[in-house]
């Protein structure tokens, strides 16, 4: 199955001269809404594609009709129901009620980029989620006997990877079975299914479960029944949305009120209040409600927490110590492998290019977890030895299991992306936990990001306040705790996490390292070098030459054995094999997967 789709931006024909960037929301809609109409039409005897509109726009309406309702009107006047609309506005100048309403009376969503995101990236992702429909006209039924007061249960789209979420009560439990009938469309046929559901058969599972998902929440209620209380919120107010009767919206606003009140949401019909001495300042700038804002979300973990706590003040509050591994990189950038079974430490330079996004991190297939870092560049000092410098700008820690969520930190803030978006600024004090996330953000120094309890990374904040010409804002990435990564870890920092390494300082013992005397001579004499000492690691042997580093913030000067040449033959393959496309990149390199299938055979034989 495949889409239609018609990208209609902002059209700005017969813009005045006086008016360099006009929008016609009214005239790129119809035009894209006559494309798509125009190819149904064309094409009613092949396979059925769902057909979709995405609206991408970073303004208002200016020219052509700018009349909000009037909009709204004509596009579902040309729509006649034939395709969902789905509209994505970018930066702050966006009518983004506007865009919302036009998304929800046409079957589609909103999605909002800020104007400081990259946008290209966020696009992306907004493709990834809608470019692989699976289902059309969804329908999903339930006996009237056995269920009652269910949400909604017709979909417009099913694409790869989302999620159909339902609620109800059950009626009759004294009946066994639920029976469940779900019809849907694909591209050629026509699809019906049919089964009874037990519900009472494995009760005492089905009890553990909820019992197991209510642990923590028990003072607001059963989890099943929140639930059906947040999907039914968002339904009245985007049916609040959609009505031009006083009576009916006010009627609507006091069921959001009444729902959101008992089952404890913050909504845009009700308010929070808190008390003046309580220590929740720093979480609540990340959490800024805006009541024009039809969306709304549940009060974070530590919020509710925090919020019911009486008598602290924040002038009690002290930054938490945080404890700083040697494996890490940093500055320029500076790396730093800690081996604690061969009491050495390794350390090397990597020479790249900015705007090159590194693996450091790459664990995905076993325990879920990706590091990516972005590089930013900076003019060498005078008389250096560099043409260039180069720091990390960004850092995104990717994790898959138990549930997708990711953590970007850049010098100024860290966005969390879970069962929330929550944007937490650097220069706040936070903590944050969410499905099995632990994040704890000291103003202006460091966040360490705990994933499962068995794996913790911290990062350090670089700022500067009168940077020299040569210096950046910068961030540095440290492995505190590496026990819930697999012995397939790989990156440039992650594949030494499980190896061993041996050093040696005398002729004799040099020698007998070689397994192959020869090309290891040869390989010295190629690149002219003197090493005080012979590190043997994955088979090679590397000159290395004694060297200081100074990491956490120059707090540790750590002793280690430096490798020249970016690393050549310490890492495995080249620099450029650790390149990723983007920062949200987790999948594991052809060469990689190979090299690991070679290891895995060889430890078999």
């Amino acid at each position: 199955m495949s889409t239609s789709g018609v990208n209609s931006a902002t059209t700005r024909s017969n813009c005045p001269e006086d008016l360099h960037d006009c929008t016609n929301m009214n005239g790129g809609i119809q035009t894209g809404a006559k494309v798509l109409t125009d190819f149904i039409a064309k094409n009613v005897n092949s396979p059925k594609s769902i057909s979709l509109i995405i609206f991408i726009t970073d303004g208002r309406p200016t020219i052509g009709e700018t009349n909000s309702s009037k909009i709204v009107a004509n596009t579902k006047e040309v729509n006649k129901g034939q395709f969902c609309l789905y509209s994505i506005g970018i930066g702050k100048d966006v009518d983004f009620k506007l865009l919302e309403r036009l998304s929800v009376e046409n079957c589609g969503v909103l999605w909002k980029i800020p104007e400081e995101e990259d946008a290209s990236l966020l696009l992306k992702g907004f493709y990834d989620q809608i470019g692989t429909p699976v289902l059309s006209d969804i329908e999903i039924g339930y006996s009237k006997r056995r269920a009652a007061y269910t949400t909604q249960n017709v979909y417009a789209n099913y694409f790869n990877g989302s999620e159909i979420v339902i609620a109800g009560k059950l009626l009759n439990t004294s009946s066994s079975d639920l029976h469940v009938q779900v019809s849907a469309r694909t591209s050629d046929k026509t699809v019906l299914l049919e089964t009874d559901v037990p519900v009472s058969k494995n009760g005492d599972i089905l009890h553990k479960e909820i019992t197991s998902a209510e642990e923590g929440i028990q003072e607001n209620g059963n989890y099943i029944e929140r639930l059906w209380g947040y999907l039914t919120i968002k339904e009245l107010l985007k049916t609040r949305m959609k009505s031009n009767s006083v009576k009916k919206r006010e009627a609507l606003t006091d069921q959001a009120k009444n729902l959101s009140v008992a089952y404890h949401f913050l909504t845009p019909v009700t308010t929070l209040k808190l008390e003046q001495d309580m220590n929740v300042q720093d979480p609540l700038t990340d959490i800024s409600h805006n009541p024009s804002d039809e969306s709304f979300r549940e009060l974070p973990p530590v919020l509710q927490e925090q919020s019911r706590a009486t008598g602290s003040s924040s002038k009690t509050r002290k930054k938490m110590k945080v404890s700083i591994s040697k494996t890490s990189v940093d500055g320029d950038p500076h790396f730093v492998v800690d081996f604690p079974l061969s009491n050495i430490t390794v350390c090397f330079n990597i020479d790249g290019e900015p705007d090159d996004i590194l693996r450091l991190v790459s664990d995905n297939k076993h325990s879920g977890v990706t590091v990516n870092g972005k590089l930013i560049g900076a003019p060498a000092p005078v008389n250096g030895h560099k043409k260039q410098r180069t720091y990390f700008s960004a850092l995104t820690i990717l994790v898959t299991k138990p549930v997708r969520a990711y953590i970007e930190a850049t010098p100024s803030r860290v966005i969390l992306d879970s069962k929330d978006r929550l944007v937490l600024p650097c220069d706040k004090t936070a903590t944050v936990e969410s499905q099995g996330l632990l994040i704890t953000l000291n103003a202006n120094s460091n966040i360490t990001v705990t994933i499962q309890d068995t794996i913790s990374f911290v990062i350090l904040f670089h700022q500067y306040k009168n940077p020299a010409p040569f210096q950046r804002n910068h961030l540095g990435f440290y492995i505190a705790n590496s026990k819930g990564l697999s012995a397939n870890t790989h990156g440039l920092l992650g594949q030494f996490l499980y190896t061993s390494v041996k050093i040696a300082t005398s002729p004799t013992s040099t020698s007998s390292m070689l397994s192959q005397p020869d090309q290891e001579e040869q390989y010295l004499q190629a690149h002219n070098e003197t090493a005080s000492a012979m590190l043997k690691v994955k088979g090679h042997v590397i000159p290395v030459m004694k060297k200081q580093r100074k990491i956490n913030n120059g707090k540790e000067q750590v002793d280690c054995w430096f490798v020249k040449n970016n690393a050549a033959r310490l890492i495995d393959g080249e620099y450029k094999d650790y390149l990723v496309s983007h920062p949200f990149d987790s999948e594991t390199p052809a060469w990689l997967t190979n090299e690991l299938n070679e290891t895995v055979m060889d430890s078999a034989k």
